[in-house]
């Protein structure tokens, strides 16, 4: 992702789903545990595209110049 909040929130859920499902031995937990994953990347990726759509024209406060 080329927004920094989307790939730093997208890194750190997918962090924590791993860390919360290590454990998981029943099947169907599994394709659940799978299925919320594919869930969020979607989310994700639709939030992307919408951030795309309105992005700043200054990608940072450093990047503008005094007049």
């Amino acid at each position: 992702f080329c927004d920094y909040n989307i790939r730093e929130y997208s890194k750190r859920r997918t962090i924590d789903a791993f860390r919360d499902n290590k454990n998981l031995t029943d099947p169907s937990q599994l394709s659940a545990a799978f299925s919320d994953g594919k869930a969020q990347l979607e989310v994700a990726k639709r939030q992307a595209l919408v951030y795309s759509l309105y992005a700043p024209k200054v990608k940072s406060i450093m990047d503008i110049k005094p007049s």
